[in-house]
């Protein structure tokens, strides 16, 4: 068999023949690109030629300005809980003998909810009652010491007095004295003791009443938390047994208003809301306040609103989420034009021309344009106060511009505050090309 070898010349030929093909394709693909560059901007020019010489037969979309009402408003999400929620716990420790309600029991206050054993409270009641007695005892026995004291003393004065000072000596005197202020003072360490054992006695009392556990209100158990044979331990804080609501007919829902939205709420707005459990259904509330205090989770920044309403059925429950919508400003009998009226313009150029700061034309209508800027909340404010801009209305079928005051806007529809602008008017939204 025979090795055949290339000569190195042939190769070096087929290497640089190879990377030729290879220029050549991305020549061919960079003219291509050109090519269709060129001819879109051709296409597009001679488009725009014969809009301008064909202005007849380029129509319009128009929309008319109306005469209603504007409503603004903002969302947000909470959830509802009873105006009034009390925890009801224990202060004393111990084993829980009783419990007379459950869940969604109705209470009055003063109630009986549950009963702590009451045998050791009883013996520690029994105990101070015993030191109590021992210590009224220990009172009256140096009561007596101070009288017999004061008794001798006033005795050896006497003697004294008669004998013309020469009996008795003075140091019998000065000790009878001595003997007279250490009964007094026994005295008043009795009187300590009689009080320090009183108010042991009523401590003990006390916890014998706090063993029977009350309501402090009237309203319905939401929760319970403890059940017979469970030890209570009330060593560093008191553990919750009962959750009751005192009214679930008059309940609130704090949702969280979005930093860019709170300068908007105000005290005694209207609002609506609906819950998941019945989509269907509206309920309406009214904000009470917003409190000042702010919220951040992962970097959002959020203040408290709460909205109370009435729950006559009791339909509602406490932790139920509420999607809120809390009206703002409200606008009867105003003008309105939809948000599409003020980004059109007409192309620019010849008489009529918009000015050189206006955004749209024919092209730039056809390009592909990102949300407005105000449209990324579903409902909000998007101008509460008043600015001048320029809409075109169709006379004589040409575009014609008016310079209007807006107001108002909810991302949708904006209110017109000013300008020569009557309802019924044919404002233009969009150019439309009929293809004849």
């Amino acid at each position: 068999m025979t090795n055949k070898t290339e000569n190195p010349n042939e190769m070096m030929a087929k290497v640089l023949g190879t990377d030729a093909a290879s220029g050549r394709s991305r020549k061919r693909k960079r003219l291509i690109i050109a090519v269709s560059a060129v001819a879109v901007v051709a296409i597009a020019l001679l488009l725009l030629s014969w809009l301008r010489t064909n202005g007849s037969k380029v129509e319009y979309v128009t929309v008319d300005a109306v005469r209603g009402n504007l409503t603004v408003a903002i969302s947000a999400t909470g959830n509802l809980a009873p105006i009034k929620q009390v925890d009801v716990g224990s202060e004393v420790s111990g084993l829980v003998v009783s419990v007379f309600v459950d869940d969604n029991d109705k209470v009055t206050k003063g109630q009986l909810l549950a009963q702590v054993d009451l045998s050791k409270l009883k013996d520690e009641a029994a105990r101070s009652e015993a030191d109590l007695s021992s210590a009224e005892a220990k009172l009256t026995q140096t009561q007596a010491t101070v009288a017999e004291s004061r008794a001798n003393l006033s005795r050896l004065n006497e003697v004294l007095k008669l004998s013309g000072g020469k009996v008795p000596a003075k140091t019998e005197i000065d000790a009878a004295e001595a003997s007279l202020q250490r009964a007094i003072a026994d005295e008043a360490s009795a009187k300590g003791n009689v009080a320090n054992t009183r108010a042991a006695l009523s401590v003990n009392q006390t916890n014998i009443k706090k063993a029977t556990i009350t309501s402090p209100v009237d309203g319905v158990v939401l929760e319970r938390k403890i059940e017979p044979g469970q030890t209570i331990q009330a060593s560093f804080s008191a553990p919750v047994l009962f959750t009751i609501a005192e009214s679930l007919a008059q309940m609130k829902l704090e949702v969280a208003v979005d930093e860019a939205d709170v300068g908007e709420v105000r005290d005694g707005q209207a609002a609506t809301f609906t819950v998941d459990a019945y989509p269907n259904r509206t309920y309406r509330a009214i904000v009470q306040r917003v409190r000042l205090g702010s919220t951040t989770t992962s970097g959002i920044v959020s203040y408290k609103a709460v909205l109370t309403f009435t729950n006559d059925d009791l339909s509602l429950r406490p932790g139920m989420t509420g999607n809120a919508s809390i009206t703002t400003i409200n606008r009867e009998n105003v003008i309105l034009l939809p948000a599409a009226a003020f980004r059109w313009s007409p192309p620019a150029s010849g008489a009529g021309a918009p000015p050189p700061d206006s955004k749209g034309g024919l092209v730039n209508s056809l390009m592909p344009r990102p949300p407005d800027r105000d449209e990324k909340k579903v409902a909000g404010v998007v101008n509460s106060g008043e600015t001048r801009q320029t809409v075109w209305v169709l006379h004589d079928g040409k575009p014609t511009a008016v310079s209007v005051t807006v107001g108002a806007s909810n991302g949708r529809m904006t209110e017109v505050t000013s300008g020569n602008l009557e309802p019924g008017t044919k404002v233009i939204t969009e150019t439309a090309i009929p293809l004849k």
